[in-house]
């Protein structure tokens, strides 16, 4: 089958699924790619706390920080579905920097995310981007409680179909958004590429030392959140680490597969639905088997 032919029947694929996106898959090793509209920018949500967490652990490499030092967080006492750790704590607690970091990427833990926000702002995120030679992804003041202030934590249970409505119908044409959360002009922003440049920054040489590169490829290793990507590449001979994203009816994931046989694809998957619903088994599935289809054609290239 031709690369024409495969993308045709993917896009008619996430169309008939309810879904629209930005893909791309790489080869670390060729730097061959294939991807499904890599370049459309969305907002990106919890894939932040990647450039954060890298961003934090170069600051710890050079002195400026302590990773053992103890911080004071707030508990988030969260209820509703969805978020982890201290953002659904009842009480507050002392934590070290290293842990946090543990929960911001291994958990997405918004709360962790936010007491590491406060040692690096965003605007030094996007400066460490810069730094490393990294663009296309958009660090604005914009932290992770900011997800949590939306139309669906004010609604009812019955009535929460009503903010994933909005949410599908109050995008505009140039893809601003009525919620601030899902404009990309206003929000934390990115695209499957810049996912995958930054990925491939973390597992190859590049402008990010060696060991703020390997603690991030730990902590990717670590998530625990494998519903999404994780059944179509992680094996008993594949090793998958990656980082969710999460945002009403935005689901993204970016991640690197190593293979026992020595390759290695970078795959980024950024979507948005058009089903008013909070669980979508289907669409969860829908993404990984696109993914998968396009590291499947690259890998037998």
């Amino acid at each position: 089958m031709s690369v024409e032919a495969l993308v045709r029947g993917l896009c008619a694929e996430l169309d008939e699924g309810g879904l629209h996106g930005s893909f791309l898959v790489r080869d670390l090793d060729t730097g061959e790619e294939l991807g499904i509209e890599p370049d459309l920018e969305f907002p990106i949500a919890s894939l932040v706390k990647v450039p954060l967490a890298a961003a934090t652990l170069d600051r710890i490499a050079r002195g400026e920080l302590d990773g053992a030092a103890r911080l004071h967080v707030e508990p988030g006492r969260v209820t509703t579905p969805g978020p982890t750790g201290i953002t659904r704590f009842r009480h507050p607690v002392d934590i070290a920097v290293d842990d946090l970091l543990y929960l911001a990427v291994a958990l997405s833990d918004g709360a962790a995310s936010d007491a590491l926000f406060g040692l690096t702002p965003p605007e030094e995120v996007a400066a460490w981007l810069r730094s490393a030679g990294l663009h296309g992804i958009t660090v604005r003041r914009h932290l992770m409680s900011d997800l949590l202030d939306t139309p669906a934590e004010r609604l009812d249970p019955e009535d929460l179909h009503l903010a994933y409505a909005l949410a599908i119908e109050a995008q505009t044409a140039g893809r601003g958004h009525r919620l601030r959360q899902l404009d990309v002009s206003r929000s934390n922003s990115g695209s499957a590429r810049a996912m995958v440049d930054l990925l491939e920054a973390l597992w190859r040489p590049s402008a990010v030392p060696e060991g703020v590169a390997a603690r991030v490829r730990e902590l990717m290793a670590a998530n625990v959140l494998r519903h999404r990507l994780a059944p179509d590449f992680a094996s008993d001979a594949a090793r998958w680490s990656s980082k969710t994203g999460t945002l009403l009816n935005m689901r993204h994931e970016a991640g690197v597969v190593e293979h026992a046989d020595g390759r290695t694809f970078a795959v980024a998957a950024l979507t948005a639905s058009r089903v008013a619903a909070m669980v979508q088994p289907g669409a969860e599935a829908l993404m990984g088997r696109v993914a998968r289809a396009l590291r499947d054609h690259l890998r037998e290239l």
